[in-house]
């Protein structure tokens, strides 16, 4: 055991390793991004991502074998995301009020971010495989590859969409929304939520508690929602 190597060779057999180590690469990425005053580009969640993916890549250790010891952090979006009703709860007035708007928002948001991206997609010639995969990448990573499978989609490749989209939306979302000058944080949050899922909605959360309340209201929204209308957008387009 005095050998480096074989002493990571034994310590990369042992499913708590990666757990330890996701949690280390997310404390260390939080406390970057606040260290950043929470700016936007400090995303914690990319830098983490980032992390693990370059610890996976340095140490040639299959993914497999990394989610045999992180599967505990995915549990834990179960319970992460049943706590979103708690703030809901908090401001159930707010949300009431706002049903209308919301309905009307979610409609545009979930035909909006399916259309444009497929749209865009066939006009430059990608295979009807890949513009499956692409359409729903606006929903949570569950709901998402099983859309693209159930019709014809790469799993695997929507999970990386649903990523992308999600860790791109928790970037821009302030700055963008600043520049319209849009102040309401209901308004703000549920954009965020609809758009990019619950990477968004963190962010959202980071920013002001109503933000994500509204966030995690339209991430659930959209799931239902786009279940409904990838089908048949899809086949009309």
């Amino acid at each position: 055991m005095t050998d480096p190597f074989s002493i990571w060779v034994y310590l990369s057999a042992t499913p708590l390793l990666w757990l330890a180590l996701t949690l280390v690469a997310w404390i260390a990425a939080d406390a970057i991004a606040r260290a950043c005053g929470r700016h936007p580009l400090a995303n914690p969640v990319l830098i983490a991502i980032a992390a693990m993916g370059a610890v996976l890549l340095a140490t040639g250790t299959p993914y497999q074998t990394y989610f045999e010891g992180a599967q505990f952090v995915h549990f834990l979006l179960g319970p992460a995301t049943v706590a979103i009703a708690v703030p809901l709860v908090r401001h159930l007035a707010l949300v009431r009020a706002n049903i209308l708007p919301m309905l009307a928002a979610l409609l545009a948001g979930a035909v909006t971010a399916v259309v444009s991206v497929v749209a865009v997609a066939a006009a430059l010639g990608v295979p009807r495989e890949i513009l499956v995969s692409l359409a729903p990448k606006s929903v949570t990573a569950g709901i998402a590859m099983a859309i693209s499978e159930n019709l014809g989609g790469r799993p695997a490749l929507t999970a990386v969409l649903v990523i992308a989209t999600g860790v791109m939306g928790a970037v821009i979302v302030t700055p963008l929304m600043n520049a319209l000058k849009i102040k309401d944080y209901a308004a703000r949050g549920f954009a965020v939520g609809l758009t990019s899922h619950g990477i968004g909605t963190a962010r959202a959360f980071a920013v002001d508690e109503i933000a994500g309340t509204f966030a995690g209201i339209a991430m659930g929204l959209n799931g239902v929602a786009t279940s409904l209308v990838v089908p048949v957008l899809l086949q009309w387009l």
